[in-house]
């Protein structure tokens, strides 16, 4: 068969010469230790920041509940609110229901194989076992319905879940607690189950310990439930001011099972008409703007499998934004390892020429160059998910963290398979594409190279894909810094605008009178007690008391009729926010009366109703009208009269939401009078408000140990108050704006990254350029070339490709501030000084990274170049 002295070809089976080739490579980096460290570490960091922002993308916008089939579940609503809703019909859409529609729901639509019923918000617990004396440990609690547990198909670590029979009014009161807790606070002790607490004094039985992993059905970023408790059992923990049979008072969020082969939308359209039947049956109980909307109110079923996703909702835009950053980070290191690679093989193609003279294929070329880079980016993704882990680690902290130590979130740092998989399938493809252009032109070096000199190839043909990836790593990296100054110039404009009041030496303490089982007809003695004592404690300047202080992050809102003034439509903005407050708040949070004066000592039970406002109320109700001595009320006409106003406040960034809208509508009532009205809900709402949960205190210099002396205080008042913590007004600052904090600082970090791994991709092209022009540099240099000249050109040649990069990246960064324009405050998406500042500093790096072998090229000695060559 025309085989020459019977020598016979040898075939090495395919897999073997995989084999061979992955221990070719190996041997190869052993052979370039700082080579391997510098691509391995770049990529580590690359594969590292985009698995982190993956980690929390999976857990929080991915991951579904810990529950049986969640395919199967659906939720009643869209929207999440937290905590309540009072009244028949809701902006926009119906999602949050009262006990009454909820059973309305449940007994009406058979389609529902379960339908479960949980609190909107949670509820702070007073917690103690029967016969112990120490003071009672505060927890969050949160109100379930008896089928809680068996619809999402949740098992007992120990004892039992509830069941409908928990459910029934008059059943024993019944506890579950979560592993979390019963772990961390009662050390695992099995004996928990069975016994009786006390929560808020009322003796409650440990039916069971939830197993582990499962937090309920909603998962924030704060108050996740310690304790669940059957929705009956409300009337027994808050007494007067139950919700639980008040039809129009919305506090409950809905989950239910589907039964097999139902039809979602056919469910949809039966839930809307069983709502508008509901709204019907309280035609005559609702408000003349109600009665305007009710027919069209809207209400949606979406998929449950996740839960209420508050924190999705929260926290979806960030999380894309860090992740498209993060993605921006792994191009950028993508192409700075390809140009290692490359400079790597063009320096080697005379290797390269030889075993293709020698018979080696151009495929099994780039099949070996590809092992290598994948190789490389495996290692990269291992060490990534290190990298991974700490980065998650710090972004939880930024998050959540900072709100407290002790804040639990259901949100592990540690990879999950899903995470591990996807590092595993982005090593992959990232090893595919910064392997492929350097496979290919290594590939192609020709045999009558090998027989050139060292440099005799420095044509631009082979530099250009070089050049091409620096003028991608600028443009991604303008892009990146740009978006960090704007992120961050936000941040600092949030942080520094004008709230309204003084924060230098203001701190909040946190209370809950209604653990300690205070009625509301003691609290104005109670208050009275606790700001005298706690006014007593040294350096304290001034303190008050109020339903929640600014920046706390409650909201309590109403709408408000004129007296004098026609019914508002359904279409007008006649909401206000209000707090209720002791005598000294506006005193104490150096906050001005601009009209009229401030709430008194001698604002009582006995004397007329009055009220503060504050100037977008007196703007939006009164426009240029005098608003000192004119009455409103909430909601009704016959109200209209009910507060009189007494004084106009300047007003306040009082609630942490809405910070690029103008200040909302805002009264201030005295805490020492209670509002008369007629409706069972309304008396019980007016009671709720005289619960204030905050003392605000002034307290200039650096106090030492002050939760400590007002712990004491309020310990002299009554031994069962308890108090949570005593925050500086920095921290509740820091809470408020602790996710926009985490998307500036790992923007920032990205962006240093960037700008980094940009340098240094700059300088290699730069450094080799000079490497394979060492020649003719050296006979310019014994020609009588000028040094500077020499540094000139150099510099040249590397900012021509920046300067490209530039031109790509200035546009690209004003269209990436544009998309993320819902995340700054204050700043323009396309801010020139922001811009500015970004190229500067690009050009500052790109400088430092050419002039190192700019100076080096222009010390060369010519007769040690020629030498060379």
């Amino acid at each position: 068969m025309g085989l020459a002295s019977g020598v016979l070809p040898v075939s090495i089976p395919e897999g073997d010469s995989m084999i061979n080739d992955l221990k070719h490579t190996m041997r190869q980096l052993g052979r370039s230790p700082g080579f391997t460290a510098t691509v391995v570490i770049t990529l580590a960091l690359g594969i590292g920041a985009t698995t982190a922002i993956f980690t929390l993308v999976q857990q929080v916008m991915l991951k579904s509940l810990p529950a049986t089939k969640p395919d199967e579940l659906w939720r009643i609503g869209n929207k999440v609110h937290c905590c309540g809703w009072g009244g028949y019909t809701q902006d926009e859409e119906f999602s949050i229901f009262s006990y009454d529609l909820y059973k309305h729901f449940r007994d009406n639509t058979p389609q529902f194989a379960d339908l479960a019923a949980l609190q909107g918000g949670n509820t702070g617990l007073g917690v103690r076992r029967a016969g112990s004396q120490q003071q009672a440990d505060t927890r969050n609690g949160q109100y379930v319905s008896g089928n809680f547990f068996q619809t999402f198909g949740a098992k007992a670590w120990i004892g039992r879940m509830f069941q409908p029979s928990d459910e029934v009014e008059g059943a024993p009161p019944v506890a579950v607690m979560s592993y979390h807790v019963w772990q961390e606070k009662y050390g695992s002790d099995s004996s928990v189950v069975g016994s009786t607490y006390l929560i808020n004094g009322h003796p409650f039985t440990v039916v069971g310990i939830a197993a582990p992993g499962f937090y309920g059905a909603k998962m924030v970023g704060w108050g996740m439930p310690d304790i669940w408790l059957p929705v009956t059992t409300e009337p027994l923990i808050t007494q007067d001011l139950s919700r639980l049979k008040i039809p129009s008072s919305h506090w409950l969020d809905l989950i239910g099972r589907v039964k097999p082969g139902t039809d979602p939308k056919r469910l949809e359209a039966q839930l809307r008409v069983e709502l508008h039947n509901w709204q019907a049956s309280h035609l005559q109980d609702m408000s003349p703007q109600e009665k305007e909307v009710w027919q069209q109110q809207k209400m949606y079923l979406t998929p449950g499998g996740a839960g209420v996703a508050a924190m999705k909702e929260e926290y979806e835009g960030g999380l894309e934004l860090l992740l498209g950053a993060a993605g921006c980070v792994l191009l950028v290191a993508c192409a700075n390892i390809a140009n290692l690679l490359l400079a790597r093989g063009l320096r080697n193609r005379q290797q390269t020429s030889v075993r293709i003279a020698l018979g080696a294929s151009r495929g099994r070329l780039i099949r070996t160059a590809l092992i290598e880079s994948v190789f490389l980016s495996l290692v990269g993704g291992a060490f990534g998910v290190a990298v991974a882990y700490a980065g998650t680690r710090l972004m939880l902290h930024l998050a959540f963290g900072i709100a407290s130590v002790h804040n639990f979130v259901p949100i592990d740092a540690s990879p999950s398979w899903t995470v591990l998989l996807f590092t595993l399938g982005l090593s992959v493809l990232t090893g595919a594409i910064f392997g492929t252009v350097p496979a290919w032109m290594t590939s192609h070096a020709e045999p009558v190279e090998a027989l050139r000199g060292a440099r005799g190839t420095t044509g631009t043909k082979v530099r250009w894909p070089q050049r091409a990836l620096v003028i991608l790593q600028a443009a991604m990296s303008l892009v990146l810094l740009s978006m960090a100054a704007l992120l961050a110039d936000s941040l600092r404009n949030m942080q520094h605008q004008n709230f309204g009041f003084d924060m230098t030496g203001r701190y909040v303490a946190w209370i809950d009178p209604s653990l300690a089982n205070y009625k509301p007809e003691q609290l104005d003695q109670l208050y009275q007690r606790v700001t005298e004592r706690v006014a007593a404690i040294k350096g304290v300047r001034k303190v008050s008391a109020v339903l929640y202080a600014p920046m706390s992050g409650d909201s309590w809102n109403t709408g408000v009729l004129i007296d004098g003034k026609p019914d508002p439509s359904s279409k007008d903005q006649y909401g206000a926010t209000w707090v209720r407050t002791t005598p000294g708040l506006f005193e104490t949070l150096g906050n001005p009366i601009l009209m009229g004066r401030s709430i008194s000592e001698d604002d009582r039970a006995n004397t007329r109703g009055v009220a503060v406002v504050n100037e977008a109320f007196a703007k939006q109700f009164f426009g240029n009208e005098n608003p000192i001595g004119r009455h409103f009320g909430p909601d009704k006409r016959k109200y209209a009269q009910m507060w009189e106003i007494v004084g106009v406040a300047a007003n306040m960034r009082y609630v942490t939401y809405g910070y690029k809208e103008p200040a909302r509508p805002m009264f201030f009532l005295p805490e020492a009078q209670s509002s008369k009205f007629d409706e069972v809900e309304e008396q019980k709402g007016d009671a709720a408000g005289h619960y204030l949960y905050n003392l605000v205190l002034w307290v200039p210099g650096s106090p030492q140990n002050l939760e400590a002396q007002v712990r004491k205080a309020l310990a002299d008042v009554d031994p069962n108050l308890a108090l949570y913590t005593v925050d500086p007004y920095q921290h509740l600052l820091d809470t408020a704006f602790s996710q926009q904090n985490m998307i500036a600082t790992l923007a920032m970090l990205f962006g240093g990254l960037a700008l980094i791994l940009a340098a240094i991709g700059l300088y290699g092209v730069t450094a080799y350029t000079v490497e394979q022009r060492t020649t003719e540099i050296g006979v310019r240099i014994a020609l009588g070339a000028d040094r500077g000249k020499v540094v000139a050109m150099v510099l040249h040649s590397a900012f021509w490709q920046v300067g490209i990069g530039l031109l790509l990246g200035i546009p690209a960064a004003i269209v990436a501030g544009k998309l993320i324009t819902d995340q700054l405050y204050g700043v323009k998406a396309a801010d020139p000084v922001m811009l500015a500042a970004a190229t500067l500093g690009l050009g500052l790096a790109a400088l430092v990274a050419a002039l190192i072998p700019a100076l080096r090229a222009a010390n060369l000695d010519p007769v040690v170049a020629l030498r060379a060559e």
